[in-house]
């Protein structure tokens, strides 16, 4: 069984910063793909960043430039670090691995940015 665990949400003024941190337990034979989903209310949900085994990021285009999303393997731990918050940045993000075969997810961590 593995279980993400979530940590680093919570409530940032405009322009201020924050580090996610996702933390997998269990037994994981093979990672190819980390990364950070987000669903925020009114919208549709989307991908924010990803990382391979690789080391090979992608981001979307609205985090480009403000976020940071990296690995630990020692750890099994994802991180995304957060820069220049925007109010529209608001959402419950919920990180992910994916294995060759399957694909775990978090239960959610909120981030909430104040104008």
């Amino acid at each position: 069984q593995v279980q993400l665990v979530e940590s680093g949400g919570g409530l940032v003024q405009a322009g201020g910063s924050l580090r996610l941190s996702c933390a997998a337990s269990g037994s994981i034979a093979s990672i190819n793909t980390m990364g950070w989903y987000r669903q925020a209310p009114g919208k549709q949900r989307e991908l924010v960043a990803a990382i391979t085994s690789a080391d090979s990021t992608n981001y979307a285009d609205s985090a480009k430039g403000r976020f940071t999303i990296s690995r630990d393997n020692a750890k099994n731990t994802v991180y995304l670090q957060m820069s220049s918050l925007k109010p529209d940045d608001t959402a419950v993000y919920y990180c992910y691995i994916r294995n060759p075969t399957v694909v775990y997810w978090g239960q959610g961590t909120q981030v909430t940015v104040s104008s």
